[in-house]
């Protein structure tokens, strides 16, 4: 069963619980690498979320006529 993509929102919340975690240091050192790496994919797919929602407020933006100059 493939695995459910997180919305930005769960995304981050889980990011916040592996930096709780990571900070306490006291996993052992095989869940410190793969809360690691879980992290790294986390914030790379946040960053992806990030770029789309700013191009889709662009595309907004340009449909209705505004720009960013005042």
């Amino acid at each position: 069963m493939a695995k459910k993509e997180l919305t930005f929102e769960e995304a981050m919340n889980r990011l916040n619980e592996i930096v709780v975690k990571l900070e306490d240091n006291e996993e052992p050192l095989d869940e410190t690498i793969a809360l690691f790496e879980e992290g790294l994919k986390l914030i790379k797919s946040c960053e992806g979320k990030l770029k789309t929602f700013e191009d889709r407020i662009e595309e907004i933006k340009k449909e209705n006529g505004e720009t960013d100059e005042l």
